[in-house]
């Protein structure tokens, strides 16, 4: 694992007096130093294990390959029937007269306007294609910075359990001393709790879980799987890791079971419950709307407070209803456990 990326200017890692970081925070597995070495300190990152079907994975990665690869044969289509066009404009302005070239003096506005307009059109749709469409494809093959999906399928190809890594987008350049500040290391947990929601990693697949607030890394998952063929690691060591940097202790990895593990896993035993007695009466949509609902709600800002949590019940149980479903009766005879 040759590779090294540019890292913030943080300056040498300070230690604490007794060298521990304070809980939930730890010194990450020594297992992963290979990794971490490799990732860049502006960002927090999320590792997981893919468990879905190899098949599932190949067809979820066709979607964005088809789409590439529409784009690629749009622009040559564009530029097969645009180019001789624009070829005769550039030699009608170098002095070239042809069928492009506008006399002025002699037309009359009916005829100048709707031609001004279409050469602006031309010109403005081919703009934002170029700016704005065609760095897609690019970035699909040619991404370098963090690698891209094309190098990673090459590397890795298709596995029935694969490494996900999560790279942190803008928001992580706000979250300010997530260690040693309470409110900011509340605002950070509730986020990595959302990101890292059972529900989330095992309904959707790797590719499925880039959003607003999180990309994949496609060069660290690489790296990973390069460990995990190479015998450095296992891929259990992979399994739910936060890793962020802090200017006081280093690289640091969250620890997810400082809380108390038995009421963690009852409230999960209640959600399937409830998915699944959703699924029966053939409303499985809503349980995942639901879902969408409190997650976007509990990663705005500001937090969840228990103000916004009322509204929040409010809002599902009012589009329960409309789908002729008492949120409170059926919460109540799957989980066994009031609302």
């Amino acid at each position: 694992m040759a590779r090294h990326r540019v890292t913030g200017k943080s300056g040498p890692a300070k230690k604490a007096k007794d060298g521990s970081p304070p809980v939930p925070f730890k010194r990450p597995p020594e297992v992963l130093q290979p990794l971490v070495e490799t990732l860049d300190e502006k960002h927090v990152y999320i590792t997981h294990i893919d468990s879905h079907p190899r098949g599932f994975k190949s067809k979820i990665f066709a979607v964005p390959v088809l789409m590439n690869l529409g784009i690629v044969a749009l622009f040559v289509y564009r530029i097969y029937r645009i180019f001789p066009y624009y070829l005769l404009i550039f030699a009608s302005v170098l002095g070239y007269p042809n069928e492009t070239t506008m006399v002025v003096d002699e037309m009359e506005w009916s005829e100048i306007v709707p031609e001004v307009a279409t050469r602006a059109f031309s010109f403005m749709l081919d703009f934002v294609l170029v700016a704005f469409v065609w760095p897609w494809p690019l970035e699909f093959v040619l991404g370098h910075g963090y690698g891209n999906p094309v190098s990673w399928r090459l590397n890795v190809g298709f596995r029935d359990r694969e490494i996900v890594v999560r790279r942190s987008r803008k928001w992580d350049e706000k979250k300010g001393d997530v260690v040693n500040d309470a409110s900011a290391k509340t605002m950070f947990l509730s986020r990595i709790g959302t990101a890292t929601a059972p529900m989330q990693i095992n309904e959707k697949t790797g590719y499925m879980l880039m959003n607003a607030d999180w990309d994949l890394d496609w060069a660290a998952m690489v790296d990973a799987t390069t460990m995990i063929d190479k015998k450095m690691a296992a891929i259990e060591a992979f399994k739910t890791v936060v890793l962020l940097f802090h200017e006081e202790f280093g690289w640091l990895c969250v620890d997810m079971k400082v809380d108390n593990n038995i009421e963690e896993d009852d409230k999960r035993r209640h959600v399937f419950a409830f998915r699944d007695a959703l699924a029966a009466v053939g409303k499985e949509d809503l349980f995942y709307r639901w879902i969408e609902i409190v997650q976007f709600e509990s990663s705005q800002p500001g937090g969840f407070t228990s103000e916004k949590q009322e509204k929040v019940a409010d809002q599902i149980r009012e589009m329960f209803s409309k789908q002729g479903i008492n949120f409170d009766d059926l919460w109540k005879e799957s989980t066994g456990q009031g609302a």
